[in-house]
């Protein structure tokens, strides 16, 4: 607990102040970002917005919301009967509605090639870190790993009769000199 101004403050109530704080620090774009000569513009999220998705085909807005002279002319054009329109018109048409066609849509892009590359760096450079740590950083394996000491150590247990009964003895025959 901390005492300030003669009032208890336990850790829950002191964290959530200061995350109240640092929440209210972290959003004040405005004078924030002024400081910096950059104003970020926020997207109002009580308006429709458009989106291209295969499993949703009908965004809330148009994708474009402002119309040129000829586009205009060809939404009145569209009011009438559509075989008067030319194929040229029908995909303006659609263009002014949707930024892609579901052709588009699932056409695959090349970003695996990136993802799989950023992977291969990654544990490339953890395999030379590795690398180096095994040179520089750890010591050398002590001399109780080679094999001369294992063969000598289990030389000694044998000599010793180390667990005769059911362990590690019992499994050597004294007589012939070799394992069982």
């Amino acid at each position: 607990m901390i005492r300030c101004n003669h009032t208890m403050l336990t850790a829950g109530r002191l964290g959530t102040l200061l995350s109240r704080r640092a929440v209210a620090a972290l959003s004040t774009t405005s004078a924030r970002m002024a400081s910096h000569g950059q104003v970020s513009q926020q997207t109002d999220m009580s308006l429709p917005l458009y989106w291209d998705r295969r499993d949703s085909p009908l965004p809330d807005r148009p994708y474009n919301s402002t119309l040129t002279a000829t586009e205009k002319s060809l939404k009145q054009k569209e009011k009438g009967p559509w075989s008067n329109l030319s194929d040229e018109e029908k995909l303006a048409l659609y263009r002014i509605m949707f930024k892609d066609t579901y052709a588009e849509m699932k056409k695959p892009s090349s970003e695996w090639k990136t993802v799989l590359g950023g992977i291969f760096f990654f544990i490339g450079f953890t395999g030379l870190v590795v690398l180096w740590q095994r040179i520089y950083v750890y010591p050398d394996a002590p001399h109780t790993f080679d094999e001369e000491w294992e063969a000598k150590q289990v030389q000694r247990m044998l000599d010793m009769r180390v667990n005769p009964v059911q362990g590690f003895s019992a499994k050597w025959d004294y007589e012939k000199g070799q394992w069982k």
